[in-house]
This record gives structure tokens, C-alpha cells and sequence, in this order.
């Protein structure tokens, strides 16, 4: 078969007989045509049904063996043409329609599916409540959900095409790839994330162990073994600091108050009264 158009003009009634058309010959004012997927092959089965443009149905046929189909009109007019079928993303499309047949093929194009597995790079395990998003070419989220214990995880109903499939878990790093979706079946991948090493803390300060109580707002810096500055973090009210998404390695963590700050001040014999000084982190 030849790759069909989405909508061919008008076609001559020995046209559609000669490519098989269904055995009842048209007349008079309705559509007929082949219902094709985009290699040009017949979809059998295929359900088309035409309504008016307030929504009425008006006609109903199921494609033959070869893709053929015809639907009587109640006249001359314009009408909604909607056709579906199993394992393909349906389609509609105004036709007009003369007091003669008029001729329209329907190209509908396959759904297929994205499938794998998440495993832990480190370990070889599967990952198991991993988020997995799936999203267009535009950004566009089109599919999300979880893996299960096997690390498994699966989304049907996708077009053929270009697709960026992102994956979080907790300890490990986000990992994201593009994938290509062919046109049958459900295309398989697999995942390998990186572990994302955590380290935690309280900042404390003050007298003995027993006494030492939650510093707040203490700046807490990562650095590497490199002496690059990985990460800061200020602590909450309760002393608490947290990095995340690391890589396996050694690191040094340095935690400070707030830095000094001097300013000249001369005082006579009447002293100086609401002197205040406010202490910050720079850049605050």
C-alpha cells in the first residue's frame, strides 16, 4: 500500500472500486474511503462515525478487512468525521459533502508504549517507588507514575516520537535521557541512578556536652577533597543542616557564626546610649 494522505479530493466511483472498495457502490450525497495506518496499511475494525456540527450522530460504519468504509449523509452540508480504532490515536475532521460521493481517506496513527526497569547503579537493585515522568519535546508532562518492588514501571497511549523520560528517587541523584518511541509495540529501557549520599547535623554551642544547646542560623559549609566549596547551608531554629544529592567521597564540613563587625565609636563623659551593632552572614 501506498502511504495515504490524511484527506485525498473527491475520488471517481471506479476509483474506489478498483481498490477495493466495500460491495455496496455509493450514491447520492456520502463519504466513503480506506481507513490507513501511516505505513498504508488497512485498519480493520475501525469505527467511523459521522455527526453533525451541533453533535448529532448521524452514521456509523466499521471499516472492512481492507480499511473500506462507507456512511450515507442525510444531505449536502459540512459534517464532523470521527474515526477510531484499538491501539491508535483517533481522529476527526470536517468534510463537505455534495449531492455526488465524495471521496476521503483516514490516516490514523499508532500508539505505542514506554516500558523498564530502575536499577541502583551502585548495587544492581531495582529501585522501587521511583517517580518516572514523562514529558515532550515542548516540556509538555504527558505520563507520570511509580516503579513498583521490581523496580518495573510501564505507561501505554504514547504517540511515536521523541520523549525525555525523568527519574527521582530517594538517595539517589535524578537521572533524566532522552528516549525514541517507535511505532509498534512498547519500547524498553532501563535506568541506572546514581546513589545520593546524605549528611545531616546539628550545630550546637555553648557550655559542656549536657549544656550545649541547638546554634541557629549558623552558616555550614561543604567543602571537597579538592577545596571546592560543594554546598552551604544555614541552620534552622533547631540547629538542623542537611546536603543532599552527593557523591561517595571525602568532604570537609566547616561550621561558623557570624562574622565580626568592627565600626569606630568616641564616647565623651556622657557616655553613648543605643549603640546597637547587628551581625549577618555576607550576602544576606
Amino acid at each position: 500500500w501506498a502511504q495515504p494522505a490524511a484527506a485525498t479530493a473527491p475520488q471517481p466511483l471506479a476509483a474506489y472500486a478498483s481498490a477495493g472498495g466495500g460491495d455496496a457502490t455509493p450514491a447520492g450525497p456520502s463519504i466513503h474511503g480506506f481507513v490507513r495506518n501511516a505505513e498504508g496499511h488497512p485498519v480493520p475494525r475501525s469505527a467511523v462515525t459521522l455527526i453533525s456540527l451541533s453533535g448529532r450522530q448521524l452514521g456509523r460504519a466499521v471499516a472492512q478487512a481492507n480499511g473500506s468504509y462507507v456512511l450515507g449523509a442525510p444531505g449536502a452540508g459540512s459534517y464532523v468525521l470521527i474515526a477510531a480504532a484499538d491501539g491508535h490515536q483517533p481522529q476527526a475532521a470536517t468534510v463537505v459533502v455534495g449531492d455526488s460521493p465524495y471521496g476521503y481517506d483516514i490516516l490514523l496513527s499508532g500508539t505505542s508504549g514506554l516500558g523498564g526497569q530502575i536499577r541502583s547503579a551502585v548495587t544492581g537493585e531495582p529501585v522501587d517507588g521511583a517517580m518516572v515522568v514523562v514529558t515532550d519535546v515542548r516540556g509538555e508532562v504527558l505520563a507520570t507514575g511509580k516503579t513498583g518492588a521490581e523496580g518495573y514501571f510501564t505507561f501505554d497511549e504514547l504517540t511515536p516520537g521523541t520523549y525525555t523520560v525523568a527519574v527521582n528517587a530517594p538517595a539517589h541523584r535524578p537521572a533524566a535521557l532522552p528516549v525514541e518511541v517507535g511505532s509498534q509495540g512498547t519500547t524498553r529501557i532501563e535506568v541506572e541512578l546514581q546513589a545520593g549520599a546524605r549528611v545531616q547535623g546539628v550545630v550546637r554551642a555553648g557550655g559542656p556536652n549536657g549544656t550545649r544547646r541547638p546554634l541557629p542560623d549558623a552558616r555550614v559549609t561543604l567543602v571537597d577533597a579538592a577545596g571546592n566549596v560543594v554546598a552551604t547551608s544555614t541552620t534552622g531554629e533547631d540547629g538542623a543542616y542537611a546536603f543532599t544529592d552527593l557523591d561517595a567521597g571525602d568532604y570537609t564540613v566547616i561550621a561558623s557564626g557570624y562574622p565580626p563587625v568592627a565600626t569606630g565609636l568616641a564616647v565623651d563623659a556622657r557616655g553613648v546610649d543605643g549603640y546597637d551593632v547587628e551581625l549577618a552572614h555576607p550576602g544576606d
